[in-house]
């Protein structure tokens, strides 16, 4: 029996890792989606950007945001965990050979690794929404505060134990913890930030920037629907029994029905709103399909996972031009993929699981966004009158591939538009 527990333990360490390590390659897709649809002269900034929170975000969570999020048993049910800095011990081997339900199931800092790479992923979110406009170091000091502060918090209060959790709000693996928190934070620096020069006319008309390189957004976005399998498929914490087998199939297959959905459906709308297809939105729809079906990729028939990611590819694209007449400038639409589509996948979480009620959900979705939105107004709103947000007039129309990294990504094509 001691054997079958340790290879069991091994077994489910590995998964978790290996999971993580799918989700941890979503980095790549952020970094790919994000620098294709920006504009040439913009492109190596973004993806210094994309590498440099990742790393940020690694170390930020290590020191001080992991103990924050899963402070332990003392802080059940509670609104603010402690603070405090850098991780615990591993394992005790006396407490897994006792075995019992105190008995760990997978190494602790396999724990540590999938929760540092979704904290990566929801910060990712706001790169691509404050894209071309940004300072670099404004960004990055943002980055610090989001994933050692603002993002933790919020997320003890459902997986850390927190009142949410007590509540009974469900979000089995992040539509609200990762995105939406993402695109809350995101949301409020767009506000603050302003549109980019030359996105709306003075009559009030949307001007279409196109990105630049459409081969490159969409490898990003099959590297972030491979990425999915381990971030929906390892929040299933365990494999290495007969029914957790079962759950991470049932969650890998819905979590891909989802994103097929998603990308159908958002083609049949544009193909009726247009009479065209959009690439874009074929990208957002799939991406939009993956978000929906995150709060709970368990529980639904894959038909019903078919049919959410579809809902949620329909309703990116009205959110994505409805945003534009609003004028928030979202140059990859994250707001609309990972926020608005990210409330959808809260709010259908009662149709397939029992545990839901539609009023727990509404109140987990008004406490992540209220949170997030608010303190991430607040330490951009610092962070604006102390160093300022925005690049200059000039370092726009350049190009920040110039004035924030010294080099362009294609220094032959760069355009200066």
């Amino acid at each position: 029996m001691e054997q079958l527990a340790e290879l069991s333990y091994a077994l489910d360490t590995f998964y978790f890792l290996m999971a993580g390590a799918l989700v941890m390659w979503m980095a790549a897709g952020f970094a790919m989606l994000e620098a294709g649809l920006v504009r040439a002269k913009n492109t190596a900034e973004i993806l210094t950007k994309n590498v440099a929170l990742y790393a940020l975000a690694c170390i930020m969570f290590m020191f001080v945001g992991y103990n924050i999020m899963y402070p332990g048993g003392d802080y059940e049910g509670g609104f603010m965990p402690v603070i405090s800095f850098l991780l615990g011990a591993e394992n005790d081997a006396a407490t897994f050979a006792a075995g019992g339900d105190d008995a760990p199931y997978y190494s602790a800092r396999s724990d540590f690794f999938f929760q540092v790479v979704f904290v990566a992923a929801g910060m990712s979110i706001v790169s691509g929404a404050v894209a071309e406009r940004m300072k670099l170091w404004a960004f990055l000091l943002f980055a610090a505060v989001f994933t050692s502060l603002i993002y933790p918090i919020q997320g003890f209060w459902k997986w850390g134990g927190g009142w949410l959790n007590a509540a009974g709000f469900q979000d089995f693996a992040g539509s609200g913890v990762v995105h939406m928190c993402g695109a809350s934070a995101a949301l409020a620096g767009v506000i603050l930030l302003g549109a980019r020069k030359g996105k709306y006319g003075a009559n009030g008309s949307v001007i279409p920037i196109p990105g630049a390189n459409m081969p490159l957004a969409t490898l990003g976005t099959f590297i972030l629907w491979m990425g999915w399998f381990g971030f929906n498929g390892g929040s299933q914490l365990a494999v290495a029994n007969f029914d957790d087998a079962n759950a991470v199939a049932a969650i890998f297959v819905n979590t891909n029905m989802a994103a097929a959905g998603g990308v159908v459906a958002a083609l049949l709308t544009v193909r009726l709103i247009w009479g065209k297809a959009d690439l874009t939105m074929a990208l957002n729809g799939a991406l939009a399909g993956l978000v929906a079906i995150t709060a709970e990729p368990l529980a639904p028939s894959p038909l019903l996972a078919t049919c959410i990611g579809a809902v949620g590819g329909v309703l990116v694209v009205f959110s994505i031009t409805s945003l534009d007449r609003l004028k928030i400038d979202d140059p990859v639409g994250a707001i609309s993929v990972h926020g608005v589509v990210g409330v959808l996948g809260l709010m259908v979480v009662p149709l397939s699981n029992g545990d839901a009620t539609f009023a727990t959900q509404a109140l987990g979705v008004g406490a992540i966004f209220a949170w997030t939105f608010i303190t991430s107004l607040i330490v951009w709103g610092i962070i604006k009158m102390v160093f300022g947000i925005r690049v200059t007039e000039e370092e726009e129309y350049e190009g920040v591939d110039i004035s924030e990294c010294g080099i362009e990504a294609y220094p032959e094509f760069a355009s200066r538009n």
